[in-house]
């Protein structure tokens, strides 16, 4: 929390006229979305600067072109909240809300945050897949299984043993829906180093578009 507030003050130089919004970042897309896209966190100067999900940096570039091109959005770019970017059929959220140092959440963000996320998807009742951007994203899900919310009614999902590895594509369908598709995060160490390519990316989005097709 101290991290984004301080990123918010101190600011980078290409941004320095920007108010950062430097708080909490909220979950983006319609509530009657069928495909859920789980992220990591808030980039420092990406979502943490404009306030909403894959906003304003080259990881929300890569994912927004690559939603575009599948149908899932309605422009491939992505700078600002007032940009008329729009969701189809989808919902953006992350494990973390806040961006964390380094880009790595602690466990102990990762345990305020989780209520956040199982709440999430006890209202989301549409969701049929679950991208999850890297493994954090991936295990952050499983978690929300296992655990449910004093709120909720709802008995906690059940989650195989041995639990389902996090892999670049990689899809496991629960007894219970939704199918979780993993993918390697649209971060720069991954889209520069070619370890996630747009088309490895579009090769997962057009997974989701045919599991969603079916119903």
């Amino acid at each position: 929390m101290k991290h984004r507030t301080q990123i918010s003050i101190e600011k980078r130089r290409a941004y320095r006229d920007w108010d950062y919004w430097g708080r909490p970042v909220p979950s983006f897309g319609n509530d009657k979305a069928r495909l859920l896209i789980l992220g990591l966190a808030p980039g420092a100067h990406g979502a943490n600067r404009t306030g909403r999900m894959f906003t304003g940096d080259r990881s929300g570039d890569f994912l927004y072109r690559a939603l575009f091109e599948l149908g899932f959005c309605n422009q491939p770019t992505s700078q600002h909240r007032g940009d008329g970017l729009q969701l189809i059929d989808t919902y953006i959220t992350a494990a973390v809300r806040c961006a964390p140092p380094g880009n790595k959440p602690t466990p102990l963000e990762k345990r305020l945050c989780l209520p956040y996320l199982q709440q999430e998807l006890i209202l989301l009742k549409n969701i049929k897949v679950i991208l999850a951007l890297g493994a954090f994203a991936w295990n952050s899900y499983l978690m929300t299984r296992k655990f449910q919310p004093k709120t909720s009614c709802k008995n906690p999902l059940p989650v195989p043993r041995p639990q389902p590895q996090f892999g670049h594509g990689v899809q496991f369908a629960f007894e219970e829906k939704p199918l979780l598709i993993g993918s390697y995060h649209p971060s720069q160490q991954n889209t520069l180093t070619k370890r996630l390519t747009m088309e490895m990316l579009l090769e997962v989005l057009k997974k989701a578009r045919k599991k969603l097709d079916q119903f």
